[in-house]
């Protein structure tokens, strides 16, 4: 798993059959402290996470597991983050 943020929400209106009821996310992963750290992505959303939420994000195998195993997904969104505490420091706190 990994900690990224939520950008905000990608729509498609022509896609996969698997995807109708599907909620997208564009998401970019973060440190412990926040700070970016590459190019933002689309994530299945699993849970119902908002806009500027700290989230766990699953990719691969693990992703498809969360949806479907026959929806053509490669990451997902399966947890919002309520805290992190780094070496003892809280870094995050809802």
């Amino acid at each position: 798993m990994e900690l990224a943020i939520v950008l905000g929400q990608v729509v498609s209106t022509v896609k996969h059959a698997g995807f109708e009821q599907q909620r997208l996310l564009l998401i970019d992963f973060i440190d412990p402290e926040g700070k970016p750290k590459g190019s933002p992505c689309v994530a299945a959303d699993s849970i119902g996470a908002g806009d500027g939420e700290w989230v766990l994000v699953v990719q691969g195998s693990s992703a498809r597991k969360t949806i479907s195993n026959e929806v053509p997904v490669d990451m997902s969104v399966v947890g919002i983050v309520d805290e992190v505490v780094v070496g003892g420091r809280l870094t995050f706190h809802k």
